[in-house]
């Protein structure tokens, strides 16, 4: 096989890998059991590594989704298999093998794989398990995410991300967590949609990658929210309906969002003419539809946000003074630095680049914002504005300095460039 054809075949290896191994991870530990979880993840792995060297040795099978799934089903069952002559007790022998007997003649269906991986979402965020580590099950075992993209997403260290991992398995094997959907249902689900925020601003912008967008993590995010409202089990659904909301608004303007250098356009320059119409329809039928359950979370004023940006003819008409007032009652509810930097945008606009500027000069003296690249970004475009072009410069480079992805240094240095003076 070339060069090309393996380079192919191995990200098509990835996309699948990505795409099923929360799905197989989740059907594996409702035969294997929750205490076992690792032992799924180390059976996907395998399988992956099966995958790896036979379709780049053989090419891709007609049905990769199939041969992964089949593949680990075979790991599985010699796993079982061996388990039956190490247990002491005729009665967990009995149970074992009739693990193996049902999980020997499974028929895996699209509807038998949602109902598992919901019901894996809930062991992740068993009430023994700290949020940290509750949030940091969920991106491993569902979404596939290694332990560097899960500290990207904490802004934290692969060794504390790493140990997370550990405490939150060793809580599912010493409180035997059942693979069942828990009666307190909406208790757990706040974890778990925040989770899936998390999951789609690593798609939207990607931490530490030269990627402007990630569509898989993006898409993936929104089919566990679909898993969610499709689900029999759960009857509210009002913030899932939110964030599915703000996640469609947010996406249908993706074609507009770089151009052909593959390069950052601000949403001021972008043509409006490439936003997704269909995505903002489904984006705000189901606003409406969580607005119709009378509560409002934080992804409701998000989503409302998003909704004036994207319904908004052009960048000059956008009601700023309605986005401002969104962004205030968002504060009661989630009061944080990163919120009254995206708030002072907005006032920008309605009060003035100075008083902004004065915000955001409080803002850093309150909190650690001023180690955010973003924060000095925005300060500097301000500054810009209001032609103090010096300040403006010396920001841009302290927003250059504290930028991890090459995409944004990219980004802010070409914006420096056309404040600094050619000699």
């Amino acid at each position: 096989m070339n060069k090309f054809h393996k380079k192919y075949s191995q990200e098509l290896i990835e996309h699948f890998f990505r795409n099923e191994y929360g799905k197989i991870v989740s059907v594996i530990t409702r035969y294997i059991g929750t205490e076992n979880v690792e032992t799924a993840e180390d059976i996907v792995q395998e399988t992956l590594l099966k995958a790896v060297d036979s379709w780049q040795q053989n090419g891709l099978p007609e049905k990769p989704n199939a041969w992964l799934y089949t593949t680990a089903k075979n790991l599985t069952l010699n796993i079982l298999k061996r388990k039956q002559h190490h247990i002491k007790y005729k009665s967990e022998t009995r149970n074992l093998q009739s693990s193996y007997v049902e999980f020997e003649n499974l028929q895996i269906s699209e509807e038998m794989i949602l109902d598992e991986q919901l019901k894996m979402m809930f062991v992740c965020c068993h009430s023994s398990i700290s949020e940290n580590s509750q949030i940091a099950l969920i991106l491993k075992i569902l979404c596939g995410f290694s332990i560097a993209e899960i500290a990207n997403a904490f802004f934290s260290t692969n060794e504390t991300i790493n140990k997370r991992l550990v405490r939150g398995r060793k809580q599912l094997r010493e409180n035997k967590v059942s693979f069942e959907i828990p009666q307190n249902i909406n208790e757990n689900l706040t974890i778990i949609l925040r989770t899936i925020y998390l999951l789609f601003n690593e798609g939207y912008s990607p931490s530490n990658k030269n990627e402007i967008i990630r569509y898989d993590l993006c898409l993936e995010a929104i089919r566990l929210t679909e898993i969610i409202i499709s689900s029999k089990y759960i009857k509210e659904k009002a913030d899932s309906y939110a964030l599915i909301a703000l996640m469609y608004l947010n996406i249908s303007r993706f074609e507009s969002r770089t151009n052909k250098d593959n390069s950052l356009i601000e949403m001021d320059k972008q043509d409006r003419n490439k936003w997704n119409k269909e995505l903002i329809a489904k984006g705000i039928h189901n606003l409406n539809l969580g607005i119709s359950e009378n509560k409002v979370s934080s992804y409701h004023i998000l989503a409302a946000i998003s909704a004036n940006h994207c319904t908004a003819q052009t960048f000059e008409q956008t009601n700023w003074k309605e986005i401002l007032s969104l962004y205030d009652k968002l504060l009661l509810l989630q009061n944080s630095p990163i919120i009254e930097l995206n708030r002072c945008v907005a006032l920008s606009k309605i009060k003035g680049n100075e008083v902004a500027i004065n915000e955001l000069l409080n803002l850093n003296s309150n909190s650690d914002i001023g180690n955010y690249y973003l924060f000095q970004s925005t300060i500097a475009e301000f500054y810009k504005l209001e032609n103090k072009i010096d300040l403006a410069i010396k920001h841009f480079n302290k927003a250059i300095s504290l930028s991890a992805n090459k995409r944004d240094k990219d980004f802010l240095e070409k914006k420096l460039k056309e404040l600094v003076p050619i000699s």
